[in-house]
């Protein structure tokens, strides 16, 4: 293989964040029909690929890794461009070996990989996959061969999952912390329901393999069941009277945060992101321009939201934060935490809500007043009603009788005679 190769467009990580987003790969020739190519995403961190000529006009393509957009390279999970580059040639020698009947027996890490590529190649979304093989599934079977897996190694690691804790983001070298639980049931619920997810991953990409030949049986996954009644996540909202407690008993600056979480049904950081200029008097809507899912939406608001909106917006210049401290300085990552417990204490709401919980209560009290499920899920930002019905839908009053009255079958026609 080539030496290293330089790339003043792939290189660094700011050189990256300027190209244009899109499904075609920035390619840099590495040697003769040998290509390293960085493929730029919408959102997230882009990946690097490797494409080699096969001959006849046909190129192979295979995705080799993350790249380091927005954490640092560790050479395992997260590649720079040179690390992209030495993983490139290992791909490059297994190929090699294939062609020259040497291919040796089938890892976790083969069958993993061989699955992913097959989904990108479906261009079906194989984001979520990536993620948990890199961090979960390859670092602990990567290097079993398929056909020695057991049941009790597969299950011993999903159940491993599941009692982890949930990881923070740490740059490299610091040492792993995790998550504060708030909630132990909803905790384990949460974390149960990843490994569930992460299994799920691991189960079809080792299926694509059997089914292919590859290992003479599936007996080992097969047998290893996920966990039951973890999926539906338990909703917890405040009542209207607890409401007022809070607000009454939250700082100023908290206080109107969270007024314009419950009349919004806002995330955190789409709220700490509004800019004067985003609530609009004329229409009675919020711009949520930056959202979770990347799509700008408009939050309409009710009669008291507006006129919440309007007494805060009042005189202010448009480009200022919407939401500020006390200090006159925005809200950050996570600022709002010890605020809002100290306000339940205060409140006399135990166990502590967290802020997202004022996003659960809107859509609660919201689908309990009987506003149509679609619309309520167009407010929060999903595109259909699914997130929404498997949260809120057992609270309202007429959404089962409604869903019944309009889909199920009618015999009245036919049992009329009778």
């Amino acid at each position: 293989m080539a030496r290293t190769v330089r790339d003043a467009n792939l290189e660094k990580r700011e050189a990256r964040r300027r190209l244009e987003a899109r499904g075609k790969p920035y390619y840099r020739v590495m040697e003769e029909g040998v290509h390293l190519g960085y493929r730029r995403l919408k959102s997230g961190a882009g990946n690097w690929v490797v494409r080699s000529y096969v001959g006849d006009q046909k190129y192979e393509v295979e995705t080799i890794g993350p790249a380091d957009d927005l954490s640092d390279a560790d050479g395992v999970k997260i590649l720079s461009f040179s690390q992209a580059q030495a993983r490139a040639r290992e791909v490059m020698v297994d190929r090699a070996h294939k062609a020259a009947g040497k291919s040796g027996p089938l890892t976790v890490k083969a069958a993993v990989n061989a699955y992913i590529e097959f989904l990108e190649a479906k261009r079906k979304s194989a984001k979520f996959s990536r993620y948990a093989a890199d961090a979960f599934v390859l670092p602990d079977l990567g290097e079993i061969e398929v056909k020695d897996l057991t049941k009790d190694q597969i299950e011993t690691w999903h159940h491993g999952l599941a009692k982890a804790g949930a990881r923070i983001r740490v740059k490299k070298g610091e040492e792993q912390r995790f998550k504060e639980v708030d909630d132990p049931e909803e905790h384990q619920r949460r974390r149960r329901s990843t490994a569930n997810r992460i299994l799920t991953v691991l189960k079809a990409a080792l299926n694509r393999a059997w089914r292919e030949e590859k290992v003479p049986s599936d007996a080992a996954w097969r047998a290893v069941e996920p966990f039951k009644g973890v999926d539906a996540a338990r909703v917890r909202y405040l009542e209207l009277a607890e409401v007022t407690r809070l607000l009454n008993a939250s700082d100023l600056d908290l206080r109107r945060l969270a007024r314009g979480a419950v009349e919004t049904g806002a995330r955190y950081g789409e709220l700490t992101r509004l800019k004067v200029v985003d609530f609009s008097h004329n229409s009675g809507t919020v711009a949520i321009r930056k959202s979770k899912s990347s799509k700008a939406r408009h939050i309409h608001l009710t009669e008291d939201g507006i006129a919440f909106f309007r007494s805060i917006t009042a005189g202010r210049a448009g480009t200022e934060f919407l939401f500020l401290k006390e200090n006159g300085e925005p809200w950050k990552k996570d600022h709002q935490k010890d605020p809002m417990r100290e306000a339940c204490e205060r409140a006399k709401i135990d166990p502590p809500m967290g802020f997202h919980g004022l996003r659960h209560t809107w859509a609660s009290h919201a689908v309990m007043n009987g506003v149509p499920l679609i619309v309520v899920a167009k407010n929060l930002g999903h595109s259909d009603t699914r997130m929404v019905e498997k949260h809120y839908g057992h609270l309202a009053p007429s959404y089962v009788a409604d869903a019944i009255r309009a889909g199920a079958p009618r015999f009245g026609a036919v049992l009329s005679g009778m």
